[in-house]
């Protein structure tokens, strides 16, 4: 399976997550217009990215014939849903650049939790999943 779109989105979210980084450390109140908009986008490319996989990725590895495989598959997409529920309710409460220039230490917090997860989730992808897929 060629799974080159999927790294390919992972290096963008990963440069996403990094300019978040980046901004937060520069000042959240002064970045916070820059912060919304790139919190929006990444929201947008999470989206785009995690439909592929539920459409194309998780059913192929699914019917794949390799059971090991199949099991890894259900395990990655259940684990998921909750890593995209966290992170679609950050997106709902920092999107608003008012609310970031509030209280930055709410973000920030907030940032290092769920920007985590999904760094190291898209990390563990990479190593694990992908190979996976590659091979099946």
């Amino acid at each position: 399976m060629d799974i080159q779109r999927y790294h390919h989105d992972h290096a963008a979210i990963f440069r996403q997550i990094s300019a978040l980084r980046e901004l937060s450390r520069a000042g959240v109140g002064e970045n916070a217009a820059r912060i919304s908009e790139l919190i929006t986008g990444t929201a947008s490319h999470i989206k785009f990215h995690l439909a592929a996989e539920d459409r194309v990725l998780y059913p192929v590895l699914a019917r794949s014939g390799d059971a090991h495989v199949a099991a890894m598959s259900r395990r990655y997409q259940d684990e998921m849903q909750g890593i995209a529920r966290a992170f679609a309710e950050f997106v709902a409460r920092w999107r608003v650049p008012s609310r970031l220039m509030s209280d930055p230490e709410g973000f920030r917090r907030d940032a290092n939790v769920v920007l985590r997860a999904l760094f190291e989730r898209l990390q563990r992808e990479s190593v694990e999943l992908y190979p996976a897929a590659e091979a099946a």
